[in-house]
């Protein structure tokens, strides 16, 4: 049977990303990201709920998050789960959970000077797919102009109109 280990996170930066460059070349980004859900109990209270997660960023997704991520950003992530066991200073053995992630969308426009003229900022996917490679079209000898062809549109859905019997189903 296979097996997934997935998450995806939108929340707020709680710090600037701790960003450490390795001896090998290697470079590793590190920040808490909070969730907030909010939601009323049983009493009629609005209860507001944050978890922090621990997110790790590798090599080339790590750069981008020294050079756009701030405290406060919000942002999505995409990863899995990683558990790390460390024993501390009274000797007990201790596990802790990290988001290793391999997508990271900054959501939103930061203020300060990076935003651009117009506010708008669009900062890099962490995980964008290869541009595909086209070949150049062969070039023909004196080709005459032709029109190009008209733009097809593709017909409009038809709404589903469930009338809740089942004389139409197929089993």
């Amino acid at each position: 049977m296979a097996s997934l280990n997935k998450v995806t996170l939108i929340g707020n930066l709680g710090a600037d990303p701790e960003v450490r460059y390795l001896d090998g070349g290697a470079v590793v980004a590190q920040f808490n990201v909070a969730t907030t859900e909010k939601f009323t109990n049983r009493n009629g209270e609005k209860v507001e709920q944050t978890e922090w997660f621990r997110v790790e960023l590798w090599n080339d997704q790590a750069k981008i998050a020294e050079k756009y991520l701030k405290k406060g950003n919000p942002v999505y992530i995409e990863g899995r789960l990683r558990t790390e066991t460390w024993t501390d200073k009274e000797g007990k053995e201790r596990f802790s959970l990290r988001v290793r992630a391999n997508t990271m969308q900054l959501l939103g426009s930061p203020s300060g000077p990076q935003g651009g003229e117009d506010g708008g900022y669009e900062a890099p996917r962490a995980q964008a797919a290869p541009a595909p490679q086209t070949a150049p079209a062969p070039q023909r000898q004196a080709a005459p102009a032709k029109p190009a062809p008209a733009q097809r549109r593709e017909p409009e859905p038809t709404p589903f109109e469930g009338n809740g019997g089942d004389d139409d189903l197929p089993f």
